[in-house]
């Protein structure tokens, strides 16, 4: 198994390589889902299947109590980090 000193030590000689003109590049592509937009109710069916109270569900998701509330009520939505938090959460 290459140790992490071996696998910088390649890392750098590609890049002097690819500097230099005597080697290629490697690149990756990725592809970021959009973010699920949940409602009220699905928000709180996927606190539900994960056997979460709103408390413990609030500090997972970190935030107050009230703010698990107000989104399961359909008052206020949730911000996109707080949507992949929970797209996390249900997968």
């Amino acid at each position: 198994m290459k140790s992490l000193f071996d696998d910088l030590c390649t890392g750098l000689q590609q890049a002097i390589d690819y500097e230099r003109g005597t080697g290629k590049a490697k690149t990756r592509t990725l592809m970021i889902a959009p973010v699920k937009k949940y409602s009220n109710d699905e928000i709180k069916a996927i606190r539900n299947r994960a056997g979460m109270t709103q408390t413990v569900f609030a500090n997972y998701m970190g935030v107050s109590k009230k703010t698990v509330e107000a989104w399961e009520l359909g008052r206020t939505h949730l911000t996109g980090p707080a949507y992949r938090l929970l797209d996390i959460l249900e997968s």
